[in-house]
């Protein structure tokens, strides 16, 4: 038997960052490391707190004895970075660049690659992300946004989406290309995806449309939005900020915490009760353009993320959709293993770390 390949996975969040040590497909440990507001505060730029989070998994590294046994990849969430196709990228020169610019905007992923080069150069190991949130797959007609000028963007859940879509196919014992698929990511954004022959043919940019969510409030009235975006003296990072984070659950409730909205409305707090049914409806109704999207032939709709452990919205997403085809629940989301087994598919040779510098080029050598 070949000695097994050593991972380490890094999932940087906003005010987090999730490590996870794994041998083949086994995890050996995990860890979340938490940083305070205030701590980040001196670094408001994530490309800026590259150091302060590399010094903040040094235990981590020394613990797992990473340093003494080495590792063979080092592979993180992938960031804003120009349009891609899915796969495993290599981290280089051109990739660091542009994310320490933050060309396409500032985001915690943004330092998974920024991470893993760091570390990677220090264990003398290769650095890669997986399927990173500007994977672009879609159809042509799928760009077209109905004001010329303006072409919708494929952002999305895309780690997480395309790992539970790999993972069905795996357990239904059929080639994930043979599939078709609507994969709803229910975070604190919310994605909602069709798949077709391996490809996520069509999908809601949670930072610009689709279902609200606990912060973000998916599509808006065009002409509303536009009259909240003149009135006097807003500015445009302020309107930014009450749509991204500020929106969706939060701008009705005060909370982000789908677990609280819950509680309220089951004591009997009527705008609560309404605004989780509507968000609710709201995902449905993006489940039903993407069985469109497929013709109506689904194999299956794939509800994950972290609000998929809340059963009542299980329950009632059941009721609303069922009838479109098989409802499978895969409850959170496991992104460390996705990202590790990213990876690992590449260290086995069973497809090619593609290069980012050289856009739609492959290595040509397999690891």
């Amino acid at each position: 038997m070949p000695d097994p390949f050593r991972i380490l996975a890094i999932n940087p969040g906003a005010t987090s960052t999730k490590l996870g040590l794994f041998e083949d497909e086994r995890e050996l440990r995990r860890t979340i490391l938490s940083h305070p507001d205030a701590e980040l505060a001196a670094w408001p730029r994530a490309a800026d707190q590259v150091q302060l989070r590399k010094a903040a998994l040094a235990a981590f590294l020394r613990d797992s004895g990473a340093h003494a046994v080495g590792l063979d990849a080092v592979v993180g969430r992938g960031g804003l970075l120009r349009p891609l196709a899915s796969g495993t990228y290599r981290v280089d020169s051109v990739m660091l660049s542009e994310l320490r610019a933050a060309e396409r905007g500032d985001h915690a992923s943004n330092l998974g690659a920024l991470l893993a080069h760091e570390v990677g150069e220090e264990l003398g190991a290769p650095a890669f992300i997986v399927d990173p949130v500007c994977v672009d797959e879609l159809a042509p007609v799928a760009r077209v946004s109905g004001l010329a000028g303006i072409e919708r963007e494929s952002i999305s859940h895309a780690l997480n989406t395309k790992a539970v879509a790999r993972r069905f196919a795996k357990e239904r014992g059929r080639p994930y290309p043979d599939l078709r698929l609507v994969v709803a990511h229910l975070g604190t954004g919310v994605s909602v995806s069709a798949h077709r022959d391996g490809r996520m043919i069509d999908v809601n940019n949670p930072r610009d449309e689709g279902p609200l969510s606990p912060d973000r409030p998916g599509t808006l009235p065009t002409r509303a939005l536009v009259d909240r975006c003149f009135r006097s003296g807003a500015q445009p990072e302020e309107v930014y900020r009450e749509l991204f984070g500020s929106g969706g659950i939060f701008s009705y409730l005060g909370t982000r915490d789908l677990r609280e909205a819950r509680a309220r409305a089951q004591a009997g707090d009527g705008l609560a009760a309404l605004v989780l049914e509507a968000m609710t409806y709201q995902i449905a109704k993006a489940v039903g353009e993407m069985a469109t999207v497929l013709l109506g032939r689904v194999d299956a709709i794939i509800l994950t993320g972290g609000m998929a452990n809340d059963p009542i919205l299980i329950k009632e997403l059941k009721s609303r959709v069922g009838f479109l085809a098989e409802v499978v629940v895969y409850e959170g989301e496991d992104e460390l293993a996705a990202l590790a087994q990213g990876a690992l598919r590449v260290l086995r040779g069973e497809e090619p770390a593609h290069r980012y510098g050289r856009a739609g080029e492959d290595d040509g050598m397999l690891l």
